[in-house]
């Protein structure tokens, strides 16, 4: 098949895409958002268009099959500061494992301060305080079936605290990638992430006291059942290619076309431009058509010095518009060895 039928067939996926962007939104009705942070500087830098381009240790959060590409051991760290002193953090590590195939594991914690207890009768605060946080585990094997087609999954606990109740649940990510040998490797990949079980908070908050009768020791304590809501799960489909490879350049261009369970379809672009693969500079459009999105603008760059000849560290960097929200500033570190 010649380039310009491969042409041909990414338009009109990408036009039938953008054609589909007509569902209800459903903002708010699915659980553990901490599943939608994105992660790596190196990817949001480029706009979040990364399904195609997964070939690192990040690709256990975008494409689990991209993780089959990591020829080594690999390991990295991600804090970010999010708004509304919301806090998110990232590690994980993969290595391969012969002609087995690569795998990983990985850790995501989202975190707040504590916030005042406010009720009706006390406005103010009742002198108690709360706090939520969310905590991701998983798993990632991940393998090459022919040269050029790779496939890859992960398995991962979830587990969310708000105050004295909790929920917990399983969840499965898989991830393809196929690598064509055109446009100096153009590459088609797709993966769902978070098809899991519902999630359902109980606790001691959900108990209330029901009086059945004159004095205290007639009331009757209930236990409310509170609803249980899918998880946010996620479709994507991505092509990406290198537009340039020279010996000392590569200009990595990537669109990815993002189908959500609880938001209208977007699109996101990027490019990755390399110099000896030891300098990075990226920039990309994040949430492009998606309905009342607040994102928009990314840029990156990245340093990967290689310290003696089997350990090479990785510093990233990227920056995002959140439109009326804050800035977001992400940082990584990562060690290839």
């Amino acid at each position: 098949m010649n380039k310009a039928k491969y042409l041909k067939i990414f338009f009109v996926v990408l036009i039938c895409t953008i054609g589909i962007n007509a569902q209800t939104t459903k903002t708010g009705t699915t659980a553990t958002q901490v599943l939608k942070f994105n992660v790596g500087p190196r990817a949001i830098g480029m706009g979040g268009a990364f399904t195609a381009v997964s070939d690192d240790i990040t690709a256990l959060y975008w494409n689990p099959g991209g993780t089959a590409s990591i020829n080594s051991n690999e390991a990295f760290f991600n804090h970010t500061a999010l708004y509304a002193d919301v806090s998110h953090d990232y590690a994980a590590f993969a290595t391969k494992l012969s002609d087995v195939g690569t795998v990983g594991l990985f850790v995501s914690v989202l975190s707040m301060d504590e916030m005042q207890v406010r009720t009706i009768e006390n406005p103010e605060g009742t002198g108690e305080y709360f706090d939520y946080n969310t905590l991701v585990m998983g798993v990632n094997f991940s393998r090459y079936l022919t040269e050029n087609f790779a496939i890859g999954f992960n398995v991962k606990y979830i587990s969310e605290n708000l105050w004295h109740m909790s929920s917990s649940g399983i969840a499965v990510d898989i991830g393809t990638l196929y690598k064509i040998p055109v446009l100096n490797e153009l590459r088609i990949a797709s993966s769902i992430s978070n098809f899991g079980t519902k999630m359902q908070l109980a606790g001691r908050d959900a108990t209330v006291i029901f009086p059945s009768g004159a004095g205290d020791e007639n009331n009757i304590n209930s236990n409310i059942e509170l609803d249980k809501f899918d998880l946010p799960l996620i479709f994507r489909f991505g092509i990406s290619a290198d537009v340039i490879k020279e010996n000392e350049s590569r200009l990595t261009a990537a669109v990815d076309a993002i189908h959500p369970n609880d938001h209208t379809e977007y699109l996101n672009a990027g490019l990755e431009y390399a110099w000896n693969e030891i300098f990075h500079i990226r920039t990309g459009y994040n949430s492009l058509f998606e309905k009342d999105s607040e994102k928009g603008l990314t840029l990156g760059f990245g340093l990967y010095y290689r310290v003696i000849d089997i350990v090479k560290v990785k510093l990233d960097y990227a920056y995002q518009d959140y439109g009326r929200l804050k800035d977001v500033h992400y940082f990584s570190v990562g060690i290839n060895f």
